[in-house]
């Protein structure tokens, strides 16, 4: 547990010192575990990063590549990706996940909601797929 404590304030000093852009939590099905916390980092105007980090069976982490798309205005967007997966347990699993997701920033308070389905091809330790991984995403969005 100890380990998993310096693990995870290791991952939130990183997640603090590259300025990510919303941060927040992620309930639903994931690697391993079903709450997350999540982050979304900017490469542009139309991608990002998109990174979980769960606890509970093991420790997930998901790191996904999103192409952001407005098709009705700035608050309201949806994204497809890409990405590693894994998980840090006994056994450990590595895999390849996809993501479709939609979101609503809002305009009186910084936060951001959306849902996402991000089913994952697992390739190290079992090959297989996993079909689930729907979640809800709530971020608190920096500099807004």
């Amino acid at each position: 547990m100890r380990k998993l404590f310096i693990v995870f304030v290791f991952l939130l000093s990183g997640l603090y010192q590259t300025t990510a852009q919303e941060v927040g939590i992620r309930f639903g099905e994931m690697t391993g575990n079903n709450v997350a916390v999540d982050g979304v980092f900017s490469l542009g105007e139309f991608s990002r990063i998109h990174a979980d980090v769960s606890f509970g069976d093991g420790l997930g982490v998901d790191a996904l590549w999103d192409f952001i798309y407005k098709p009705i205005d700035d608050d309201f967007n949806w994204y497809v990706g890409f990405g590693p997966s894994l998980l840090i347990d006994d056994p450990f699993f590595l895999g390849v996940s996809g993501e479709i997701g939609i979101e609503y920033h809002f305009d009186t308070v910084p936060i951001a909601i959306g849902l996402d389905y991000r089913p994952t091809f697992w390739i190290v330790e079992e090959t297989d797929f996993d079909a689930g991984g729907f979640g809800l995403n709530i971020r608190y969005v920096f500099d807004k």
